[in-house]
């Protein structure tokens, strides 16, 4: 693997954990309800979700693929059908608002909240597609060892810091009153650049 594909894979990601979905709405809440430390505490769990599904799609899914490579070509068509389906949500969906500060069944401490971050990311339906069938097809079965652990800090590294930066701008009243007022045009732009990500995994 080269530094420009380990990159490239580090970028994508990016933009998939950039996308707003399940655990953008659980941090988006908990930094309105509980503040920067325990959304700090909550992105801890959501890297440590992300490790985990990233981890056994490098250590199971790559073998599987060796083997049948149909199964490899079906799924990497599903991930960018996947890719696909979020640009249109995005599209769908750009007008609505963001969602109020909601009280209920919220952590209050910083080891609980990074129990709940863990379980709702790994519950989460989104990254298991991503990292099984996007992913996957995005680091080849031979690569070395070095760039798959550099991978795995890569994808450690994006979940956390994005939502660690999450939890700052929305525990703030002006950047998530910014960010509302754009959303409509920020969550097409991402949506576009996701759809073209999904036509480039299809067709390579």
């Amino acid at each position: 693997m080269t530094f420009a594909a380990f990159a490239s894979v580090v970028l994508i990601h990016l933009a998939a954990a950039i996308s707003p979905g399940p655990s953008f709405v659980v941090a988006l809440r908990v930094a309105a309800s509980d503040g920067f430390r325990v959304a700090c505490a909550l992105a801890l769990g959501f890297g440590l979700g992300a490790l985990l599904w990233a981890g056994a799609a490098m250590a199971g899914l790559a073998l599987v693929f060796e083997l049948m490579p149909t199964l490899f070509l079906a799924l990497k068509l599903v991930g960018a059908a996947f890719l696909f389906f979020i640009a249109v949500m995005m599209w769908r969906h750009a007008r609505n608002p963001l969602p109020a500060p909601d009280s209920a069944a919220r952590p209050r401490t910083a080891g609980s909240a990074i129990r709940f971050g863990f379980l709702t990311f790994a519950s989460n339906p989104k990254p298991a597609v991503f990292f099984g069938a996007v992913f996957v097809g995005l680091v080849p079965a031979d690569t070395a060892q070095a760039w798959k652990l550099a991978i795995l800090a890569a994808v450690f590294a994006n979940e956390t810091l994005w939502y660690i930066l999450v939890a700052r701008l929305f525990s703030l009243p002006r950047p998530r009153a910014a960010y509302a007022r754009a959303k409509t045009w920020i969550d097409r732009a991402f949506g576009g650049f996701l759809a073209l990500l999904g036509l480039k995994i299809a067709l390579t």
